[in-house]
């Protein structure tokens, strides 16, 4: 990808012909585009004021990948292991490996350059019963080598999942009503990703994406003084855990990355915003500008957005609810177009009476809206629950931009939630 800058405008083109030729093919082509958009430009770009970083990074990787042949055989023994009992109808396992290098030059002398391994395992079991269908699956996402499979406590997996996915058939149904939600950090995942990190990337903040992923219910003069979430609520951007999916030094327009509070003691602080939308609003954003390849231009994007800990033990958080359900692994979520509106499912919960786990419930929901979900945040997470983990599947952009997302966080209560169950 080349990009080219003139006084007022700005243009990029993507060439795969890396000959000396093809590049200057694809730069004339971007110098072209910011020459044509000198007047029709929302921000007059300034050569002079555009950075010249230097630096680089690397993924821990602490442990040599198992050859192929190990790889293949361990997938197949998770596999054999989990058909313990005819009614498990799917067995899946599988790995992600992935090597990627990214560098960043500039005419200025600027120079990046950054190196990401990834090691992902994944797992899904699947047991029927008649018009009953359950599944529970393992999904680790994290930087780093082999030390990635044993801290996802992959081996032995496939057992675990198939007799938890086996349990969940012979369970009763999530009841429903209103009750407090406790989210284990597997599910507030999904939570922090969908009704916080969404919301808070600057360009739909602005009205700039639109299309395919909808809008926000944010605007602008929020920051400052919005109560986003409860006086425990504290959000950051932070690339400081180097494991974490979406950790990085530089973000793909060469903007290096420190830790941000976007919401700090439930006030809404600063967005997800990269360089050209810092720029074009004059609000302080992050180092998120980010494309999911060489052929896509950089967009703002949410990277590691994390829940930072409390001081609540899960012990002390179980003992606090009279009737609740905690709930784990997502595995349905439905948002509106301002990502405000939105009804998730987990694979897994457990009721709890009186502060006491009372037992295992299959198919449980609940429903809230972001503007207001978050204010009922009543228990944190202390720093020994807090867990680190990612999705792969962050869609954005038109055309689509897939790319890796890190979220952490403890596990977390919300009172007084729209519970459901599902109809059988």
């Amino acid at each position: 990808m080349l990009a080219a800058v003139v006084e007022g405008g700005y243009g990029y083109c993507a060439t795969s012909d890396l000959s000396q030729a093809g590049l200057q093919v694809a730069l004339d082509k971007a110098t072209a585009w910011a020459e044509a958009t000198r007047e029709k430009s929302v921000l007059k770009f300034d050569p002079a004021r555009m950075p010249a970083p230097k630096g680089g990074y690397e993924s821990p990787f602490l442990m040599e990948r198992a050859k192929k042949k190990d790889i293949v055989e361990l997938l197949m023994a998770e596999c054999r292991a989990a058909k313990v009992d005819e009614r498990i109808v799917e067995r899946y396992a599988g790995m992600e490996l992935v090597d990627e290098e990214r560098t960043y030059y500039t005419n200025t002398g600027g120079e990046l350059r950054q190196r990401f391994h990834y090691t992902v395992p994944h797992a899904r079991m699947t047991a029927n019963a008649g018009v009953v269908t359950q599944s529970r699956s393992l999904d680790h996402a994290r930087q780093g080598g082999w030390e990635e499979v044993e801290a996802a406590g992959f081996k032995g997996c496939g057992e675990r999942l198939a007799r938890q996915a086996l349990e969940l058939l012979e369970a009763p149904n999530c009841p429903s009503g209103k009750m407090d939600v406790l989210l284990m950090p597997d599910q507030m995942m999904l939570q922090i990703h969908e009704s916080i990190g969404h919301p808070l990337e600057l360009d739909r903040i602005l009205g700039d994406e639109r299309n395919y992923a909808g809008t926000s219910f944010v605007r602008p003069e929020m920051f400052g003084e919005y109560q986003y979430g409860s006086k425990l609520l504290n959000v950051t951007f932070d690339p400081t855990h180097r494991e974490q999916l979406a950790s990085y030094a530089f973000d793909d327009e060469g903007t290096e990355a420190r830790k941000v509070f976007l919401i700090k003691d439930g006030i809404l602080v600063a967005p997800l915003g990269g360089m050209l939308s810092q720029l074009r609003s004059g609000m302080r954003g992050t180092a998120n500008a980010r494309a999911s390849g060489w052929n896509r231009p950089p967009i703002d994007r949410m990277a590691n957005l994390n829940v930072e800990p409390g001081t609540s033990t899960l012990a002390e958080m179980i003992k606090s609810i009279k009737r609740g359900v905690l709930m784990r692994t997502n595995v349905s979520w439905s948002i509106d177009d301002s990502r405000n509106k939105f009804q998730f499912g987990c694979e897994w919960g457990e009721m709890i009476e009186d502060g006491k786990i009372a037992g295992v419930v299959k198919n449980p929901n609940y429903r809230g809206v972001s503007a207001t979900f978050w204010r009922s945040l009543r228990m944190v997470g202390n720093p020994d629950t807090f867990e680190v983990l990612g999705t792969q599947l962050c869609g954005k952009g038109e055309p689509n931009q897939g790319v890796y997302v890190g979220h952490a966080a403890p596990p977390c209560v919300f009172g007084d939630v729209e519970v459901f169950g599902g109809v059988e």
